[in-house]
């Protein structure tokens, strides 16, 4: 498929420089059309459709996803999206008081809420390792967290690709150094499945939960939770329905609860196969080349960032996936309140450039972060465009 053909396939505005894809993704058209013609099934016979079928349909769409990811189908959980199921880990935790739940301070801020709604119905504590940003390489993130592990840390939350930094955490060496330590480990992937590979078999970790909707450009509502089958008794939904007592016994409990949660549009599931093909035939090279254009391009997007703020990269390229995010000069007075961001400068480049793109405090308010992502249907053009934005609109507030 040639360039034009890629762009058209997406329904973002025409006008619109979308350097944002890391927040909610986009959907193509595609697989928006897959969906609707199961949402066409689901309304002409929903008994059919819910009762006598979607079971079968959940374990066609989990066996090609776990593929992908390299891990089992059988440890393999729908669930809304990667929040969703960090609450359902935390919240089947038998905690007891003085237990230690150790994050960084890079955890996206929604589950960073979890852990403390988590650690104080028992008493325990949130440890937070600061990793460094800038840094030099993964060896500082590893160190940063090891160290603060303790006899009662039971559990770490760690991104495998950090939100507001865009990191590519060194979850391999991490696994490595906590193998023997007796402490669970809890990956938000986010970010992760589409944009850098995965092989869940090799990680071997207790825990790992993911998005679709991100960079396998699924349509809105299709996560995953992937439990070790040594972690899968203890683990419930956060919403407990008829398969807390169902007599079935021909799947794990695991899967008859977390399959059934309630009556939802479960379209969005059933569409990820259709958004994993679809993403694969764009390149000739499939999802490898597709990893790779995408890394490419956020390096190269990052460059001419940096040159235009004449600013240093703030982490080795080995840590960027496709996304990547620089420092800002601290914020100005005199542009505009936003009401919807915390930076005006957000609205600023959206109302005046039409680029939509992230600025993020770091760590907090007067210091920001500019965070572009790179999808396929992105053009190092864009990249050019939003420098010579940033560029007048920092000198016309200096």
């Amino acid at each position: 498929m040639n360039d034009t053909n890629i762009q058209d396939v997406w329904m973002l505005e025409p006008d619109l420089l979308f350097l944002n894809h890391g927040s909610f993704g986009s959907c193509p058209r595609p697989v928006l059309e897959a969906q609707a013609r199961r949402r066409e099934q689901m309304e002409r016979q929903p008994v059919e459709f819910f009762v006598r079928r979607l079971g079968a349909a959940y374990d066609e769409a989990r066996a090609v996803v776990a593929r992908f990811l390299g891990g089992e189908a059988d440890n393999l959980a729908w669930v809304p999206n990667a929040t969703s199921g960090i609450n359902a880990i935390l919240r089947s935790m038998d905690l007891r008081p003085g237990d230690e739940l150790l994050t960084t301070d890079h955890e996206y801020n929604a589950c960073r809420n979890v852990l403390e709604f988590a650690a104080a119905r028992a008493d325990a504590r949130v440890v937070v390792a600061e990793v460094p940003f800038p840094l030099s390489g993964p060896e500082q993130a590893v160190e940063a967290i090891v160290e603060r592990v303790t006899s009662r840390t039971r559990l770490l939350l760690v991104d495998h690709v950090t939100s507001q930094s865009a990191l590519v955490m060194p979850i391999e060496a991490l696994v490595r150094e906590l193998r023997d330590r007796d402490v669970e480990i809890l990956i938000d992937g986010a970010h992760a499945p589409g944009m850098v590979p995965i092989d869940l078999g090799a990680l071997d970790v207790e825990y790992y939960v993911g998005n679709c909707h991100k960079w396998l450009c699924a349509p809105k509502g299709a996560g995953f939770l992937h439990v070790r089958d040594d972690r899968q008794a203890s683990v419930r939904p956060a919403i407990i329905s008829h398969g807390a007592n169902s007599t079935r016994t021909d799947r794990s409990r695991y899967l008859i609860e977390f399959d059934w949660m309630g009556t939802a549009d479960p379209t969005a599931v059933l569409c990820v196969p259709d958004a994993l093909h679809f993403m694969e035939s764009l390149l000739p090279g499939g999802w490898p080349e597709l990893y790779s254009r995408n890394r490419d391009l956020a390096l190269a997007g990052r460059r001419v960032l940096c040159a235009a703020l004449d600013v240093p990269p703030p982490c080795p390229d080995e840590m960027i996936g496709a996304m990547a995010s620089l420092p800002l000069p601290p914020g100005e007075r005199q542009l505009p309140n936003s009401a919807l961001y915390a930076d005006p400068l957000q609205d600023v480049l959206l109302e005046k450039w039409r680029i939509e793109v992230p600025i993020i405090p770091w760590p907090a308010s007067p210091r920001r972060m500019i965070r572009i992502s790179a999808q396929v249907y992105n053009r190092i053009e864009q990249y050019e465009r939003l420098a010579e934005a940033l560029a007048k609109v920092l000198a016309s507030n200096a």
